[in-house]
């Protein structure tokens, strides 16, 4: 009887959470999707095809057992659907958000490949999530026994919290160290919270530290304490730093004010948000209010920056990306709600140099005073890459200036120099100044020392951070659990 509940895709669309009116959500940073009723949540599930190779969780980078809970939510089991997606996911409400469903799971569903629509994964994983703490089916973590080995992560991001968790739950006693005065990393400070809002994240924190994980935050390494004295006192140590150092743009006038990068912007909207005193905000250095704001960009971040300058009040929005909309890496939702919100999209552009009101004393000229608009360059499509993408080339003649009074330069993220900063000439790095870990257990050139996530992968997603967080800590419990039993074997 259970069977015939499923395979509902033939006679039932494909159908999205509603989201808020767009003059509604362009007034706040509320998210913009509203909640499926159980009874849609159900239907949406049923329309999975329970297919014997399920793509989806094939395409999941943590091979989530998406068509279970799946089944599970058809048939109303909401609690055992929560259990089953907790299994393999640390934090399924914060993926079901703003996983890039699209490329992802959703983009792999055989029925979508059918030509039917693919299933709303994503929206139903939010939902039993969701439903799953309103429940209180969400518990803190209660290790069977305590263990005295000890375990630092250096970082709060989505990859050092779910290698806490994972070791937690299995009694080891845990710190987190971040340099940030609030933990979840860029979940908390990089994100807008129309995509994830804050008390998502800060429950999850409160879980965690609920659970007895220790968290030393507005603690930076190298220089509140050494990398050194953090080996000395913990048998392992996740590095779980992330990349924060913004790609640089140059050219004629890059120097101007008014020129920001896409952290500093997001991170003072988001402190804004929670009542910090914001400085670079109230001044309007890194506020959008009234003005003519070019982002540079087409990334998920430059999608953060132009919805986030739509809700700050800006007079207008444009995006510039270099090659078209086709094959721009950021998510094509995530776009189509730009553009529902007013931000408008200048395909195949590409700046070329900054020009600038010359209010000031600055040298060299070309330096001086305020922004006032962005020199583009026209391009279009030549042939592949090495990586197999069409490169794009410069129209000669074609420049034109875009008008601006402030440009985010939303360009990616690249790793800080961290053998150098922490003192530590022996953790080796890639060519890229990423951090080189064994792809599958994660461990360093340093015994005992793992890493994970961004600063290892580069840029990434947040759903690979996690799958990285909870093998590196599978690897330290196995690492522990055999010296453990070496010890016992030689008393």
């Amino acid at each position: 009887m259970a069977r015939n509940r499923m395979l509902q895709f033939v006679d039932v669309a494909r159908a999205t959470p509603p989201k808020r009116a767009v003059d509604e959500r362009r007034e706040d940073f509320g998210e913009i999707y509203r909640e499926f009723a159980a009874e849609k949540a159900a239907e949406q599930s049923a329309r999975c095809s329970q297919c014997g190779v399920p793509y989806c969780q094939t395409h999941c980078p943590l091979h989530n057992n998406i068509p279970d809970w799946l089944r599970l939510t058809a048939e109303g089991r909401l609690q055992e659907a929560y259990e089953v997606s907790q299994l393999t996911n640390t934090f399924p409400e914060i993926c079901g958000r703003i996983c890039p469903q699209d490329r992802l799971c959703e983009g792999n569903c055989v029925i979508e490949q059918s030509g039917h629509g693919t299933v709303t994964i994503g929206a139903v994983e939010k939902y039993i999530t969701d439903t799953a703490w309103e429940e209180g089916w969400v518990k803190p973590i209660s290790p069977h026994e305590e263990r005295t080995e000890s375990i630092g992560i250096i970082g709060s991001g989505p990859g050092g919290l779910a290698a806490a968790d994972v070791l937690r739950r299995q009694g080891f006693q845990v710190t987190i160290y971040d340099r940030y005065d609030r933990a979840g990393g860029l979940m908390m400070y990089g994100i807008p919270g129309f995509k994830l809002e804050k008390d998502i994240v800060a429950r999850r924190n409160d879980q965690l530290a609920e659970g007895g994980v220790t968290f030393r935050l507005n603690c930076n390494i190298g220089e509140d304490i050494s990398f050194a004295d953090i080996r000395a006192v913990h048998d392992a140590v996740v590095i779980a730093t992330g990349v924060y150092k913004s790609r640089e743009l140059g050219g004629p006038g890059a120097g101007l004010d008014g020129i920001v990068r896409a952290i500093d912007f997001l991170t003072a909207s988001n402190r804004k948000s929670f009542g910090d005193a914001v400085p670079e905000f109230d001044s309007g250095e890194l506020n959008a209010e009234g003005k003519r704001v070019v982002v540079i960009g087409g990334g998920d971040t430059a999608m953060d920056c132009v919805r986030t300058s739509v809700r700050q009040g800006a007079k207008s929005v444009k995006c510039l990306y270099r090659r078209d909309r086709a094959n721009m890496p950021g998510s094509q939702r995530e776009v189509e709600n730009a553009e529902e919100e007013g931000v408008e999209f200048v395909w195949l552009s590409a700046p070329k140099g900054f020009v600038g009101d010359l209010a000031t004393t600055k040298t060299p000229p070309e330096q001086a005073g305020h922004v006032s608009g962005v020199r583009v360059a026209k391009m279009r499509l030549g042939p592949p890459d090495a990586t197999g993408r069409q490169s794009p080339e410069e129209i000669e003649g074609a420049d034109y200036t875009e008008e601006a009074d402030l440009v985010i330069k939303a360009l990616g993220f690249e790793p800080e120099p961290l053998p150098k900063l922490w003192g530590e000439p022996e953790l080796e790095v890639t060519r890229w100044g990423t951090i080189k870990a064994d792809f599958t257990t994660k461990e360093t050139a340093l015994p005992g020392v793992y890493a994970v996530g961004d600063i290892v992968r580069g840029a990434s997603l947040v759903v690979w951070a996690i799958r990285d967080g909870r093998e590196a800590a599978d690897s330290i419990i196995a690492d522990l659990n055999a010296k453990a039993a070496a010890r016992v074997a030689a008393e």
